[in-house]
């Protein structure tokens, strides 16, 4: 998953092999799995409070642009050191502007926009509901997405958290009700971004790390066009602003992109989605312990909600089939992998 970054995954995924076939050996890390499993999950987690330190001193838009440079950079340096070439083809390139839009410059923008007057843990919650708009988008979407009992019960679950997060029995009280809908939208736009690009780039022969360069290029440039329009040159750099946005590129953006791929390939995409759980309970620490942030009773129960009932929508009924993971290869079959991100 990329909720949190916005980004796409290519991966090849072969079909699942019985369990006399032979899995090829991966590189030896340098870390163990798990480790990078928890930096990306605080990386995620704590991107909504880069977020909220950033629009303290600059425009969401300023935020989104600098996030984007800082992103595209790490990316950039990445496929030189692999010497990776950019996609060709004019169509692919049509497609990665789309997909830069949705996935990259729309949520990113519409999230710094949204804390501008509501938490980051609220925002940070709000985006765990992606998974539950990407299985209903799906099942309509999607043919190979076929409706269940248990899917539509997690999508049922999700939205009762949801409500219970916003305090509907209280007529929203105390809510933002703008703010709370940007970052709705937010999370909206990534299921129809992995949507678009599932039907349009999952074909595609090029590497995922090419793929998601030039998309994140695409969208940096797409800011770059925007921002000057609607925002004046800051007359002041305050330091710890300037650090947060830095971050939010370099670690949020480009840095988890590169180790969501790196669990993907290692310990497969089931496990590795599961991070997503974990990024709304520490972007909520995280506004609550460092930013004062306020916290009612529903907030975190109706968290627990949220990822309950997306947890249900992404799992599957146990089969006698081995589920031994293989490497992903993204020259073979690719599909998509929808994630978690900001």
């Amino acid at each position: 998953m990329c909720y949190e970054n916005g980004c796409f995954i290519v991966a090849g995924m072969s079909s699942v092999p019985s369990s006399s076939a032979s899995v090829p050996s991966s590189p030896r890390r340098v870390l163990d799995w798990r480790l990078r499993f928890g930096l990306l999950a605080l990386v995620w987690g704590f991107s909504f409070l880069f977020m909220k330190v950033g629009t303290e001193s600059f425009a969401p838009f300023q935020v989104t642009l600098g996030r984007l440079a800082f992103g595209t950079a790490v990316v950039a340096a990445a496929m030189a050191v692999k010497r990776e070439r950019l996609p060709r083809g004019a169509w692919t390139w049509v497609h990665l502007t789309v997909a830069g839009f949705l996935l990259n410059a729309l949520p990113f923008s519409l999230f710094a926009f949204s804390e501008l007057t509501i938490p980051s843990s609220l925002a940070g919650i709000c985006n765990a509901t992606s998974p539950l708009w990407g299985m209903a988008l799906s099942l309509v979407a999607l043919s190979e997405d076929r409706p269940t009992r248990r899917r539509v019960a997690g999508l049922g679950i999700g939205f009762l958290g949801v409500l219970t997060v916003l305090g509907v029995w209280q007529g929203f009280h105390g809510l933002d009700v703008t703010g709370t809908a940007l970052a709705l939208l937010a999370s909206f736009s990534y299921p129809v971004g992995w949507i678009y690009v599932r039907r349009t780039l999952a074909g595609s022969s090029h590497s995922h790390l090419s793929l998601t360069g030039a998309q994140l290029g695409l969208a940096t440039l797409q800011l770059a066009a925007v921002t000057p329009v609607f925002t004046s040159v800051p007359t002041a750099f305050p330091v710890l602003p300037v650090l947060a946005v830095a971050a939010l590129g370099v670690l949020g953006t480009g840095l988890a992109f590169l180790i969501q791929y790196d669990l993907v390939a290692e310990v497969g995409p089931t496990t590795a989605q599961m991070v997503t759980y974990f990024t709304p309970v520490i972007a909520t620490a995280a506004g609550v312990a460092l930013l004062g942030e306020s916290l009612s009773w529903s907030t975190p129960v109706g968290a627990a909600v949220v990822l309950a009932g997306a947890a249900l929508t992404q799992s599957r009924p146990r089969t006698g089939r081995s589920r031994t993971a293989t490497a992903p290869s993204p020259r073979t079959s690719p599909g998509v992998r929808e994630g978690s991100r900001v």
